[in-house]
């Protein structure tokens, strides 16, 4: 019997991925930078958070290798739903396309309330490329939003918002009929919603694309805008009980709307101190 031991994460799991603006091809248009002239603080929680992102996934995970940890500590919505740890035996499945059989590896035993896995999944990745994708955006966007909350707040506001991502992913897996087994890990659903912050607290700070081997410069609200309309788009693909590619977009929309919403109440200051100073411009 010809059977692989392994199965690809992207089979095998739902991965919270922030897209690089996939409205266009990934390898072309992706974005770099955003101008930051007017940042006041240094941002060490935002690079605290990538760094544990990074050494997650580097010595936790064993740059994915270890099956175990991640399915153990992913968040499954069978989980979150009834409180209860699930355990299940590997199966032997066949790919309908290529017709290879592999083991797909059972659920493992989560040695925490099952509930704080919507906190250890925001720290977990699926692969290189999908660390390396999120981590890009949370180094472009996470900086200003906490420029605008300080430490603390932005901390607080990213926790928060990641764990409402991943709730919103749980109950639209179980409003759309899909399997409540399939195990999701990924930072999107935060990043998700310091884009939504973002696009509240600076809708025209300029955005540095690279398009097509040049460097172009668009606003917030484009750059955001265009990536929304990309998971909403693709997020109706779920409806009827299709699988969305295997990505939680369900967490990267809910996540971005309690972004734009909840920022309102972490940036009353920020917000308060703008608009006075657009109002002595007026």
């Amino acid at each position: 019997m010809n059977l692989q031991k392994t199965i690809s994460f992207a089979s095998l799991i739902r991965a919270e991925q922030v897209h690089l603006l996939p409205i266009f091809d990934k390898k072309m248009v992706f974005p770099i930078g955003d101008d930051n002239r007017d940042r006041k603080i240094v941002p060490f929680i935002n690079y605290l958070l990538i760094a544990l992102n990074i050494l997650a996934y580097v010595y936790w995970q064993k740059f994915g290798q270890d099956m175990q940890v991640t399915l153990a500590y992913a968040a499954v919505p069978g989980e979150i739903l009834t409180g209860q740890d699930i355990i299940t035996d590997s199966k032997i499945i066949t790919d309908p396309y290529t017709g290879q059989r592999f083991e797909m590896p059972g659920l493992e035993a989560t040695n925490i309330p099952v509930f704080l896995t919507l906190f250890t999944s925001m720290f977990m990745h699926g692969g290189l490329a999908h660390l390396a994708g999120n981590m890009l955006y949370l180094w472009i966007f996470g900086d200003n939003v906490e420029d605008a909350l300080g430490h603390l707040k932005y901390l607080l506001f990213y926790l928060l918002c990641g764990m409402l991502a991943g709730l919103s992913h749980v109950f639209s897996t179980l409003i759309l009929g899909q399997s409540m087994l399939i195990p999701s890990l990924g930072a999107s659903g935060a990043i998700s919603a310091v884009l939504g912050a973002y696009l509240r607290l600076y809708p025209g700070k300029g955005i540095h694309l690279w398009i097509f081997f040049l460097i172009v410069t668009v606003p917030a609200f484009l750059a955001v805008g265009v990536w929304f309309a990309f998971q909403v788009v693709n997020g109706l693909g779920a409806l009827g009980g299709t699988e969305a590619g295997g990505v939680a977009y369900a967490a990267h929309i809910g996540g971005f709307i309690f972004g734009m919403l909840l920022i309102g109440m972490f940036a009353k200051e920020f917000i308060a101190h703008r608009n006075a100073s657009r109002r002595r411009w007026i």
